[in-house]
């Protein structure tokens, strides 16, 4: 069965940085496309970042500068290193994993999905 795991979340003052991370069970992501999303209660859930099998990286406008994703291939993990953390960065993040490339940033396309974990970041 497969799962994902996300650790790593808390309450954090402005400016201050957390670092998430996904370890993926019951299968290979290596080749797959491997994501982090958002979901500030009365939101849609919302594109943070995203990795593909080669390494390259994409990041939302919004985090683009504060926030870096990275994988593990070879332990299955995929992280979010998050800085300079800011009130609206308060949010429910879930990492996704398997989405063709083309559709990174959508998340009806991720074909699994974490449980998610809190992060809080207080002004």
């Amino acid at each position: 069965q497969v799962q994902l795991v996300e650790s790593g979340g808390g309450l954090v003052q402005t400016g201050g940085s957390l670092r998430l991370s996904c370890a993926a069970s019951g299968r290979t992501f290596s080749r797959d496309v491997m994501g982090w999303f958002r979901q500030a209660p009365g939101k849609e859930r919302e594109f943070v970042a995203a990795i593909s099998w080669s390494g390259g990286t994409y990041v939302a406008d919004s985090v683009k500068g504060r926030f870096i994703i990275s994988r593990d291939s070879a332990q299955n993990t995929v992280y979010l290193q998050m800085n300079t953390l800011k009130p609206e960065d308060t949010a429910v993040y879930y990492c996704a994993a398997d989405a063709p490339i083309a559709y990174r940033k959508d998340p009806a396309r991720y074909n699994y999905w974490g449980q998610g974990t809190q992060v809080t970041v207080s002004s």
